[in-house]
């Protein structure tokens, strides 16, 4: 079992989402969160004095998926996420060690659907 985590830019979640749903993963968590890489924020000018917007708004999304999911959930945030340009966002895979359904007691696989 696997945990993705993506931050991609907010206007391309309904890319996204579309793009997992193709490929028939609906279980998705969506957070609107703040946060920069490389570009650094936003420089603006205000009265005269450079004011840097360290922070932008970004979406952040988590995933369980079973490992036969995993690579294509990956293909489809890269593709419903990707416009070529810098700060598309990032995509991490991490190790999940556990997955409890509250509601039967299923664990492991078969509680992540």
């Amino acid at each position: 079992m696997k945990l993705i985590i993506a931050i991609i830019q907010p206007d391309r979640l309904s890319e996204v989402k579309k793009e997992l749903y193709k490929e028939e993963v609906n279980l998705i968590t969506v957070s609107e969160v703040l946060g920069h890489g490389r570009q650094m924020g936003i420089t603006e000018v205000y009265r005269g004095v450079k004011e840097n917007g360290n922070l932008l708004r970004k979406i952040r999304l988590e995933i369980a998926v079973n490992d036969t999911f995993l690579e294509r959930t990956l293909n489809a945030i890269a593709k419903g996420a990707r416009t070529g340009e810098v700060g598309d966002g990032k995509i991490f895979v991490l190790d999940l060690a556990q997955c409890i359904r509250i509601r039967t007691g299923e664990t492991g696989g078969q509680a992540i659907g």
